[in-house]
């Protein structure tokens, strides 16, 4: 949850459970929210008046190695990472080189034919805050499954992905309630494409990570033997077919440390008091804005008043089966 001085953001990674002495010792406040649980590994940080608090950890990396979860461990971020993908998308409208108000039919017209007339006059913050009226994702297992071995470069897998998806049936009217769609993410982040020539990675990396200064981010999925784990079974998941294909970064398929996922929270929090490195004030704003009648801003959750207290707040939670963020 993030408010306007304090946020606190927790990643968890999901297996089973540890009774062992970490080289780091463990806060006893994880070890003892592990009691009783199949999680192996968690860490924690809580980020207040626009500064992180140390990094907490405890718990293994992965199950069937006595390799203890360290400060600067690398977790993934799952669908926490849409916000990155909308302040990417964001910048660019800042620019000039995409407009919040143009239609899907205009930003990507080689498309424009097959999608359906349903999605035509969709905007970025249609897609960005699930009002597009898109389904979650194309509900293909055999089609998506071929993203996995899918050689073609990033951007155009994700065109083909949207090529089927896009003459999907919505799931409910546009702009009327929030419909959750990862697809919408994917629609975004190919517009970017699109009017740059880059891809996705390498346009969030120059344009949100690198000013950031966020060093640690990784696109793969599984990481090394060293580095926490998703589980899956009961089993470390470090099979293709255990995440998401790597063209699904833009919903939320990226990896990177605690201390990097608190940089990114910590502008958006400045980013709303003018202070903010990305964005114009009035622009962070819109992003953190819950849009129509719904709670649903850019790539957040806006809830005016969290668990009843003073709000606003932004929320989020992130995963893609294995890992908990």
């Amino acid at each position: 949850m993030i408010t306007t001085s304090r946020r606190a953001v927790l990643l968890a990674a999901l297996a089973a459970p540890v009774a062992a002495r970490a080289a780091t010792p463990a806060a006893p406040v994880l070890t003892k929210a592990m009691e009783g649980t199949t999680t192996p590994g968690m860490a924690a940080m809580v980020l207040r008046d626009f500064k992180a608090q140390p990094e907490q950890v405890a718990g293994i990396r992965r199950l069937g190695r006595p390799d203890f979860v360290r400060p600067g461990d690398r977790w993934h971020l799952g669908s926490n990472g849409k916000a990155m993908t909308a302040t990417l998308i964001a910048r660019l409208v800042e620019r000039g080189v995409l407009a919040w108000d143009k239609p899907l039919d205009q930003m990507l017209p080689g498309l424009a034919i097959t999608m359906r007339p349903d999605y035509r006059d969709v905007t970025l913050p249609d897609l960005l805050s699930h009002r597009s009226g898109l389904p979650e994702n194309h509900d293909d297992t055999a089609f998506f499954n071929g993203f996995y071995v899918d050689g073609a470069p990033l951007p155009v897998q994700r065109l083909r992905y949207l090529t089927t998806a896009l003459a999907d049936a919505p799931a409910g009217p546009k702009r009327d309630a929030m419909i959750y769609s990862n697809t919408g993410l994917l629609t975004a982040a190919a517009v970017a494409e699109h009017a740059t020539g880059k891809s996705f990675e390498t346009l969030i990396v120059q344009e949100v990570f690198r000013p950031l200064g966020m060093g640690s981010i990784s696109f793969d999925q599984y990481g090394d033997a060293h580095e926490p784990s998703g589980h899956v079974d009961g089993r470390p998941a470090d099979k293709p077919a255990d995440a998401n294909p790597r063209m699904f970064a833009p919903a939320g398929a990226m990896r990177l440390t605690m201390a990097d996922w608190g940089r990114f929270c910590i502008d958006q929090m400045r980013g709303e008091h003018g202070r903010g490195k990305l964005l114009k004030t009035e622009t962070y704003r819109f992003l953190h804005a819950g849009q129509g009648e719904t709670h649903s801003a850019l790539g957040w959750g806006a809830s005016p008043r969290p668990m009843g207290l003073t709000g606003p707040a932004l929320t989020h939670a992130g995963s893609d089966g294995n890992w908990y963020a």
